[in-house]
């Protein structure tokens, strides 16, 4: 098995299609505008929790929970407005596979802002992209040379069914070149607090590219206030232009379970890694929840580890929605 990111999906999820199913404007305008509290317009809106308000409020509720944290790996999960849920596992730095795109996506957003519901910036794809289209070891999505595409549609490209050559292409437009986009990577890294990080490539080709869950929990906490990336993780299709064909989202838990968002990653050196924002309604106001597993079933099979990421991060949301009002209601009591 190929060690590399995000296999070629099976030919079930490419579908000739001639018509794009992309989140419905309302759905859309709903996420921009912060899912109801969190994330307000104009800044990282966090209400006081209805019960612990502190550090040692949010581990007591933590500890009562009784997680199902993988056996394996790592994970961290936190809610907006109450705080961390527990971290698991040596947080070591681990390849990440495409679950770097999270960071190429932000880094591209923040240099060129867009609105919400907005195409963006035009881009011209180039000889590099379009021969890259197809590939038998990698994730791509097709793009013909000189035909111009929104900025929007080649981030949904990249980040619906983890395109590594728009990655590429998106890197070389918003830096000039490839090397020059990664040390802006690496600069918001540590901008972020992402001590344990190393990008080197900005599609998660390379093995070298590690991280941690916590890392990756800084990264998703600020991506997810941008209502445009907000959009574009929960986005189910995407229809390649001129191509002819419609992808679906690598996340297999999108809707399903609160779930609205954000991105998958697996290769063999990486095994299976996903990070997910979910919400949930806890005392009448709506809640983010963000999580992150990493290094499930490395050394297997990519598709192997992605299906275990998957398992671990389903375990995780069902548990955590079912048993955190509750939880937060008794004040974290046992």
């Amino acid at each position: 098995m190929p060690h590399t990111p995000d296999t070629p999906a099976p030919a079930p999820a490419v579908t000739p299609r001639r018509k794009s199913f992309l989140v419905p404007l309302s759905a859309a305008l709903a996420l921009a505008t912060g899912m109801g509290t969190w994330y307000a317009v104009g800044g990282d809106a966090r209400p006081a929790a209805p019960a612990p308000g502190s550090a040692s409020g949010s581990a007591a509720v933590a500890k009562s929970l009784h997680l199902p944290w993988p056996a394996e790996g790592q994970a961290s999960v936190e809610v907006e407005g109450i705080g961390s849920l527990g971290t698991r596992g040596e947080q070591r730095p681990v390849p990440i596979a495409s679950v770097t795109k999270v960071m190429t996506a932000y880094v591209i957003l923040k240099d060129h802002p867009m609105r919400a519901g907005a195409p963006g910036a035009a881009v011209t794809a180039d000889e590099q992209a379009a021969n890259e289209s197809y590939s038998s070891v990698e994730t791509t999505a097709p793009v013909i040379a000189g035909r111009t595409y929104t900025q929007r549609r080649l981030l949904e490209l990249m980040m619906v069914p983890s395109g590594n050559n728009i990655a590429r292409l998106l890197a070389r437009w918003g830096a000039g070149d490839e090397k020059a986009f990664v040390a802006k990577m690496n600069e918001t890294a540590a901008a972020l607090g992402m001590e344990r990080t190393t990008y080197t490539g900005v599609s998660g080709m390379e093995a070298s590219t590690e991280s941690t869950a916590t890392d990756q929990l800084k990264l998703a906490r600020a991506a997810m206030k941008d209502p445009v990336f907000r959009e574009i993780v929960a986005t189910r299709t995407v229809e390649a232009p001129g191509a002819d064909v419609t992808f679906r989202n690598t996340n297999k838990l999108l809707g399903r379970n609160g779930v609205i968002g954000l991105k998958t990653g697996s290769s063999t050196p990486a095994g299976g890694n996903l990070v997910w924002a979910a919400t949930q309604e806890i005392a009448g106001t709506p809640r983010l929840i963000l999580g992150v597993v990493l290094h499930q079933r490395a050394g297997t099979s990519p598709t192997e580890g992605s299906a275990a990421a998957h398992e671990a991060g389903r375990a995780l949301i069902t548990e955590i929605r079912a048993t955190l009002p509750d939880a937060l209601a008794r004040g974290g009591r046992a």
